[in-house]
C-alpha cells in the first residue's frame, strides 16, 4: 500500500515548479527567482525530488526543534546588554565584546538577527556598490507579475487628480487587469488581482516595490496582539498574497521594476491622449475609456512568450476569489450577539451548530463591493443590521438640526423672523454684546434666580 503523502501549498508551488525545470521548460536560476530560494538550494531541492518524489519536497525537520537552539533567557541577556552596558557599539564589535567580557559565544549573524528583532540597528552602516543589468523576460506567461500605481493628472485638470493602479506580466507585456482609483491604496490592488484570478487565474510570483499597502514599514511599532503572537502581521494585500500561494518579491529600486514603469509612461502619452479625446471628466468616465483601451494597447505592444502555454494556476476548487480578495479583521462578539466594524454593526443570529456567540472570536470580511460577512471557524454566520444605539440615533439627530440652520439662515435675509432656536443645536458663535450673559449679575436678579 502506498503511503499518501500530503503538501501544502508552498511545497505545491515547489512541486510544479520543479516539473518545470525537468521538462526542460525553466533554468534553475529562473526557478530561484520564483522560489524565493538561491540557485544552490533549488539544485539540492531538485536532487531529492528527483531521488524520493513528492515526498522528499517535504522537510524532514517538520515539527522538530533544532538541537542548536539558542536558549531565550541567553537572547534576552544579549539584547539587554546592547541596550544598557554596550550601547553604541556594531555588530561585529559587539560580537566580539560578549566573547570577551561576557564569555558568550555567538555568531556575528545571530547577534544581528537578535537585534535586528528588537528594533537595533548597527550604527555603522555599509553600501555596497550597485550594478544592474537588464534582465531576461520571464520565459511563460504568468510567472512574474509586476504590480504598481501611478499617480498624475490623468484628466489635464478636467477633473479630479486620479491614480491608475495596475500589473504587466514580464513575459508578454499585456496589462491583464488595471483601475482607475482616487489614490493608491489596497482596494485598487485587490480589485486588480481579483480581476486576474477570475479571468487567467493564480499567478507565480509578484513583483512590487516597499509601499506599505504590501509590507509593513520597520520602524512602525509592534501593536500588543503582534507582542502576544510573536510576529508581524501581514497587511491585507500581503495577506491575499499568503492565502493564495503567490511569492510577494520586494523592489529595492524603480529601475528594478522597469517594466512597469515604462508602461506608465506609455500610459501618460497615449491613455492621455485617449482621454481628451473622450472628454472624459470623472473617474466612472476615466474607468470606462480605460477598459475600452486595454485590449487595443495589449494587441499592439504586447510580445509572444519564449515558452507557448500559461503558467497560470487554476483557483483551488471551491475557493470563492471574492472572500479572499477582500479586507479581514478579527473581532470579539459582544454579550447581545452584535459585531462592530466601523460605523457598522451586524447582528449574529441563531445558527444550527450554536444559539449565541458572545465572546467568540470571529473574522469579519469587508467585501469590494462594500458588503460584510461574518465567519466563525471557517463557517459563514446569518446575520442582520443590528438596531441603532442611543448615542447613533442623538448624532443623527443633531446632525439633522445642523443641516436645518443654514434655511433658517436664509429666511432670516429675506426678512422673515427665525424660529427659536433648537436646544440640541449647538451653538459656535460669539454671545453679542447685549447678551444676558455679559451683563453683571445686580442683587436683584441674583435674587429673582434663586426664587425660580
Amino acid at each position: 500500500m502506498k503511503e499518501t503523502i500530503t503538501l501544502n501549498s508552498k511545497e505545491q508551488k515547489r512541486l510544479m515548479v520543479l516539473s518545470k525545470v525537468d521538462r526542460g521548460e525553466l533554468t534553475a536560476t529562473l526557478a530561484a527567482t520564483l522560489l524565493g530560494r538561491s540557485v544552490r538550494q533549488v539544485r539540492r531541492i531538485r536532487a531529492a525530488y528527483r531521488k524520493e518524489g513528492a515526498a522528499g519536497l517535504a522537510h524532514g525537520n517538520r515539527g522538530r526543534k533544532p538541537s542548536h537552539t539558542v536558549a531565550p533567557a541567553l537572547r534576552e541577556r544579549v539584547v539587554t546588554l546592547a541596550h544598557t552596558t554596550y550601547r553604541g557599539c556594531n555588530h561585529q564589535h559587539l560580537t566580539e565584546l560578549l566573547a570577551e567580557r561576557e564569555e558568550i559565544l555567538v555568531s556575528r549573524a545571530s547577534v544581528r538577527r537578535w537585534l535586528l528583532a528588537a528594533g537595533l540597528r548597527s550604527p555603522r552602516r555599509r553600501r555596497p556598490p550597485k550594478h544592474r543589468s537588464r534582465r531576461e523576460r520571464m520565459p511563460q506567461e504568468g510567472m512574474l507579475l509586476q504590480m504598481d500605481g501611478s499617480p498624475h493628472a490623468w484628466l489635464e485638470g478636467r477633473g479630479p487628480r486620479l491614480t491608475l493602479v495596475g500589473a504587466i506580466d514580464d513575459a508578454t507585456g499585456t496589462v491583464p487587469a488595471a483601475h482607475f482609483r482616487l489614490q493608491e491604496d489596497g482596494q485598487g490592488y485587490l480589485l486588480v488581482l481579483l480581476d486576474i484570478l477570475t479571468t487567467k487565474g493564480v499567478p507565480l510570483a509578484v513583483y512590487r516595490d516597499r509601499h506599505g499597502i504590501f509590507q509593513r514599514s520597520t520602524q512602525e511599532p509592534w501593536t500588543l496582539q503582534e507582542e502576544l503572537a510573536g510576529q508581524r502581521f501581514p497587511t491585507q494585500v500581503e495577506r491575499c498574497f499568503q492565502e493564495l500561494g503567490i511569492q510577494s518579491i520586494p523592489a529595492h529600486s524603480p529601475q528594478a521594476k522597469g517594466r512597469i514603469e515604462r508602461l506608465w509612461q506609455t500610459f501618460q502619452d497615449r491613455l492621455g491622449a485617449e482621454l481628451r479625446l473622450a472628454e472624459a471628466v470623472t473617474q466612472d468616465e476615466a474607468e470606462a475609456v480605460l477598459q475600452d483601451y486595454l485590449p487595443r494597447f495589449n494587441r499592439q505592444f504586447g510580445v509572444p512568450p519564449a515558452q507557448p502555454g500559461s503558467a497560470y494556476r487554476p483557483l483551488p476548487q471551491g475557493l470563492d476569489p471574492q472572500a479572499v480578495c477582500c479586507f479581514k479583521y478579527q473581532r470579539t462578539v459582544a454579550q447581545d450577539n452584535t459585531v462592530t466594524l466601523g460605523e457598522h454593526r451586524l447582528q449574529l443570529l441563531p445558527g444550527p451548530c450554536r444559539q449565541s456567540y458572545a465572546r467568540a472570536q470571529v473574522e469579519v470580511q469587508e467585501r469590494l463591493d462594500g458588503s460584510l460577512t461574518v465567519y466563525y471557524q471557517g463557517v459563514c454566520l446569518a446575520t442582520a443590521p443590528a438596531p441603532p444605539t442611543a448615542p447613533v440615533l442623538r448624532a443623527r439627530s443633531v446632525r439633522r438640526v445642523s443641516t436645518a440652520l443654514p434655511l433658517r439662515n436664509a429666511e432670516a435675509e429675506r426678512g422673515t423672523p427665525p424660529p427659536r432656536p433648537l436646544r440640541t443645536a449647538a451653538w459656535t458663535g460669539k454671545p453679542p454684546p447685549d447678551h444676558p450673559w455679559r451683563k453683571p449679575l445686580t442683587v436683584a436678579r441674583r435674587t429673582k434666580s434663586l426664587n425660580n
